[in-house]
C-alpha cells in the first residue's frame, strides 16, 4: 500500500529592530516587538488557525487514516505563546487525537549543526523538553533546520541517541534512485531516513496557484493519480513543506484548503494510505544506504547551504558568532542566555544572501538589502559581544574560565549542603530540648 507522509514546518523568527551603530553599549534590547507581533497574528489568522481547525477536522472525519506531522521551532512557539495563544490551542487538540505527529529540531531553528556541536544537542535537547511539555509527545524523529543534512550530522544525531531522521531527497545526491523509500545513512546505518519528495511537495506549494504552470489547476484527483501512477515498489511519498503553504504563500482564494480537504477522499479510492514520519519509519526496511559528504538542505535548487553560508557576509557573521559559544554556555544570566538562542536563528543569515538579490525574487526579508541586514545584524552582535566580554573577560581563557566557574560551583554546592547539616543539627538539638524540658515537666509533676 503507498502511503502519503505529510510534514510542516513552522518557524518565525525574533525579527530585529534597526539598531545603530551608535546604539552599542547603551541599548541592550534588539528586538522589533511590533514586526513580530504583527507577522505572528497575520499569518496565525491566514494560515495557523484556518490550517488547524480544517486539518482536526480532516483527523476527526477520517478516524485514523488521515495523519500529519509538523516541526514547529522553539522561538515560534515562545512568539505563538506571547501573540497567538489559539494556535497553541489548536495544536494540542491535533496532539490529542492521536494521529499528528511532532517532530524535534534545533530550538532557535539554528545553524549551529555546521558550526557547534554541542549548541546543536543542546538546542534540540531543549526543543524536545518544550514539544513533551506542550504536546504530551516525546518526539521520536529528529528533522535539522531546513531539512539540512550530512553525514558528519548522520553521526551527530545518532550519537544522541535518534534512530529516525527526515531529509531532502537531493537530485545530486540520490543519481537515479526514487525518494519514494525508507533509506539508510551510510555513516550510521541504524539512523533511517525519509526524503523529500521535491517534485510532489513543490507542486503543492510553489505551483498551486501558477497560472502559467502547464498543470494548472492542480486538483486533488489529479494529484492523487500521479501518486498512484508510480510503480508499484514505490510506497512512501513525503510531502515536506511550509505550514505557511496553507492560506499564506497560497491564499484561501487559490482553493488550496479545498485541494486539502479533498485529497483523502481521491487518496482512499485509490488505495492510498496516510502516516506519520514514526509509523513509516518503522514499518518499512531501508532498500540502501545514502552517501552525503557535503551538506545538503531543501533550498533553492542547489538543495546546499548557500543560501545561509554562501558569501562573505554570511560566513563572517556566523565566525563571530559561534566564536563566542563557549562563553555563553558558561554563562548563567538568563537574558543573555536568550539573547543568545534568538541571534543564531537561520534567517538573519539568509537576509544576508546575495544570491536573490536584484532578480524580483524575495527572500522575506525586512531590509532593503544584504547589507543593510548585514550591517544591522553585526551592530546588535557586538553590542552582545560585549555583554558577554563584560561577564568573562577576554584575558582570561576559556579552559581558565571553566576552572573558576566549576570551582564556584562546588563552592556553592559545599555551602547548601554544610547548611543543610545545619539545619538537620538545630533540628536534632531542638528535639533533645523539648524531649529534656519534657522529662523535668513529668518528673515534677
Amino acid at each position: 500500500m503507498k502511503s502519503i507522509c505529510f510534514y510542516f514546518q513552522i518557524h518565525q523568527p525574533f525579527r530585529l529592530k534597526r539598531y545603530r551603530f551608535f546604539n552599542i553599549g547603551s541599548d541592550h534590547y534588539y528586538f522589533d516587538d511590533y514586526s513580530n507581533e504583527d507577522i505572528m497574528q497575520q499569518i496565525a489568522a491566514r494560515s495557523y488557525i484556518p490550517a488547524n481547525r480544517m486539518l482536526l477536522d480532516l483527523v476527526n472525519q477520517y478516524k485514523g487514516k488521515f495523519k500529519i506531522a509538523f516541526s514547529i521551532s522553539g522561538v515560534a512557539l515562545e512568539q505563538m505563546e506571547i501573540y497567538a495563544p489559539e494556535v497553541i490551542d489548536g495544536f494540542r487538540e491535533l496532539s490529542k487525537s492521536g494521529d499528528v505527529e511532532f517532530l524535534t529540531e534545533t530550538y532557535a531553528h539554528s545553524l549551529s549543526s555546521l558550526f557547534d556541536p554541542e549548541e546543536f544537542r543542546a538546542q534540540v535537547k531543549q526543543h524536545s523538553e518544550r514539544i513533551e511539555m506542550l504536546f504530551d509527545q516525546k518526539p521520536k524523529v529528529l528533522r535539522n533546520t531546513e531539512l539540512i543534512y550530512s553525514d558528519d550530522i548522520a553521526d551527530m544525531v545518532y550519537g544522541m541517541g535518534y534512530t529516525k531522521m527526515i531529509t531532502e531527497g537531493a537530485k545530486h545526491v540520490l543519481g537515479w534512485k526514487s525518494p519514494n523509500y525508507v533509506y539508510q545513512s551510510a555513516s550510521q546505518p541504524k539512523l533511517k531516513l525519509l526524503l523529500k519528495n521535491s517534485r510532489f511537495s513543490d507542486d503543492i506549494a510553489y505551483k498551486f496557484s501558477d497560472y502559467s504552470w502547464n498543470e494548472y489547476p492542480l486538483t486533488a484527483e489529479k494529484f492523487i493519480a500521479w501518486i498512484a501512477s508510480t510503480p508499484p515498489v514505490e510506497k512512501v511519498f513525503n510531502l515536506f513543506m511550509n505550514y505557511e503553504v496553507l492560506g499564506n504563500t497560497q491564499p484561501s482564494h487559490t482553493g488550496i484548503f479545498e485541494f486539502i480537504k479533498a485529497l483523502p477522499r481521491f487518496a482512499f479510492e485509490k488505495g492510498i494510505g496516510f502516516a506519520t514520519p514514526s509509523e513509516i519509519l518503522d514499518s518499512h526496511q531501508p532498500i540502501g544506504a545514502i552517501n552525503v559528504p557535503e551538506t545538503i538542505s531543501w533550498a533553492d535548487e542547489e538543495r546546499d547551504v548557500s543560501a545561509w553560508f554562501g558569501n562573505t557576509l554570511q560566513k563572517s557573521a556566523l565566525k563571530s558568532l559561534y566564536e563566542i559559544g563557549e562563553r555563553v554556555r558558561l554563562c548563567t544570566v538568563r537574558q543573555l542566555k536568550q539573547d543568545w538562542l534568538y541571534l543564531q536563528s537561520s534567517d538573519h543569515f539568509y537576509y544576508m544572501s546575495t544570491k536573490h538579490f536584484g532578480n524580483g525574487k524575495s527572500n522575506f526579508s525586512p531590509y532593503t538589502s544584504p547589507y543593510e541586514a548585514f550591517n544591522n545584524y553585526m551592530n546588535v552582535l557586538s553590542d552582545f559581544i560585549g555583554r558577554i566580554k563584560s561577564q568573562y573577560p577576554d584575558t582570561v581563557d576559556n579552559e581558565e574560565l571553566n576552572a573558576l566557574l566549576t570551582t564556584i560551583h562546588n563552592q556553592e554546592m559545599e555551602i547548601k549542603r554544610l547548611q543543610k547539616e545545619l539545619k538537620t543539627v538545630i533540628g536534632t538539638n531542638e528535639e533533645l530540648l523539648v524531649e529534656t524540658v519534657s522529662k523535668k515537666v513529668t518528673n515534677k509533676v
